[in-house]
């Protein structure tokens, strides 16, 4: 009953998970596991634009898919959290008078170290042999 009284609204990201329990409006295969935005919403169905790849292009599809077979996607949750985040960052920042950054860095290498060795110890030295 929940997917029946889900509201979409047009730009949103949804998944696409064929429902095998409802044949009508039901995604071809290649289409199951996408994630696409919705660009169409009807009483029954949902218009949803996917990209596939066809030879060595990729092009956008616009399917039709009744509800069942579509669910809310969860894609954009880290990144609508980060933005938050940031607003509160620069917030502050600006009543400190700084300027910050709020890109995302990449960690760099480890910082280099120096090892000391006091002793070393052979654990198997081996046997050598000598050819004749």
């Amino acid at each position: 009953m929940k997917k029946y009284l889900t509201k979409y609204t047009l730009g949103e990201f949804v998944d696409v998970f064929a429902d095998a329990s409802n044949h009508k409006g039901m995604p071809y295969k290649l289409y199951h596991g996408r994630t696409g935005r919705v660009f169409n919403v009807n009483p029954r169905s949902v218009g949803v634009i996917l990209t596939r790849q066809v030879k060595q292009r990729i092009v956008e599809k616009r399917i039709h898919l009744r509800v069942e077979h579509v669910r809310k996607s969860r894609c954009q949750e880290d990144f609508l959290r980060r933005v938050k985040e940031n607003d509160v960052k620069k917030a502050e920042a600006k009543k400190n008078g700084q300027i910050i950054s709020t890109k995302r860095v990449m960690p760099g290498p480890n910082p280099s170290r120096h090892v000391k060795l006091t002793k070393v110890e052979y654990q198997n030295p081996g046997i050598f042999y000598e050819i004749f």
